[in-house]
């Protein structure tokens, strides 16, 4: 998995921000509303408001610029190939064509569009969860009502995933220190499939330590919640002007839609 990707899924180093005293589970129902939204919004001006609002809630968290921007584009590389060819593929009026294929204004509005939601709701989720550490983010997750085994079963996905991925550059590392160079051949493709079972085998190897490890710490298979947290009045100004922007970027949709009509 490359880094950036990785970065996505695990969090960050804490860092002070005008965001880092907000409740897990303020930043949870946000990020949750506010991606709901993003994603019913079709026209192209409010989810350019909704951008720029998520790109103003990244420099609130303090999150490295750069380093945040390639891990959208990261994420991005995921969805690249329907975006390209959206506009392919979408009947309207042609605007250009490539090798025979004309590309209609409503495919690449379409493809606009998806790009614009997919990049909002990545940028904000990550402004506002990346500084939440795992047990932070299930103890947020247990008490807004989630199951406890899938709390357990995210909060575990978090933390190990990122260890996952140093045990597998850990032996990406012992092949190149053996002479190995991949390339287009039957040797390349076998030591790919060592490196997988020697993955896996490794992350059993560690799932049995962290279970013995965890029943000596006592655990019994449920997640206790020591410390009762309450919402604060920062979570109460946060929450509120969050709900104005994104009532706002309703009403805005709204007005566009009714005009149109």
């Amino acid at each position: 998995m490359p880094d950036e990707v990785a970065g996505v899924l695990v969090t960050a180093a804490p860092r002070r921000s005008l965001l880092g005293g907000l409740d897990g589970r303020v930043r949870i129902v946000a990020v949750s509303g506010f991606a709901v939204t993003v994603v019913s919004l079709q026209n192209l001006a409010p989810l350019l408001l909704a951008l720029s609002g998520a790109m103003g809630i990244m420099l609130l968290a303090q999150l490295p610029i750069a380093r945040t921007l390639r891990r959208v584009v990261a994420m991005d590389s995921f969805i690249v190939f329907m975006i390209a060819m959206l506009p392919f593929t979408v009947p309207g009026d042609p605007v250009f064509t490539v090798l025979g294929w004309p590309a209609s204004r409503e495919g690449i509005i379409e493809a606009t569009t998806i790009a614009l939601k997919a990049n909002t709701v990545v940028l904000a989720a990550m402004a506002l969860l990346s500084s939440l550490d795992p047990v932070a983010f299930g103890r947020a997750l247990a008490r807004l009502g989630m199951p406890e085994r899938l709390v357990h079963l995210i909060m575990f996905n978090i933390r190990y995933i990122d260890v996952l991925d140093r045990e597998q550059q850990r032996l990406r590392v012992a092949m190149r220190a053996r002479g190995f160079r991949p390339a287009n051949s039957r040797h390349t493709y076998v030591s790919y499939g060592y490196l997988i079972g020697m993955m896996l085998i490794r992350a059993l190897e560690r799932s049995e330590r962290i279970l013995q490890a965890m029943k000596c710490r006592g655990f019994s298979g449920r997640l206790f919640l020591d410390t009762e947290e309450r919402v604060g009045t920062i979570d109460i100004v946060f929450g509120s002007l969050f709900t104005a922007f994104v009532g706002g970027l309703i009403l805005w949709e709204m007005m566009i839609l009714a005009t149109s009509h």
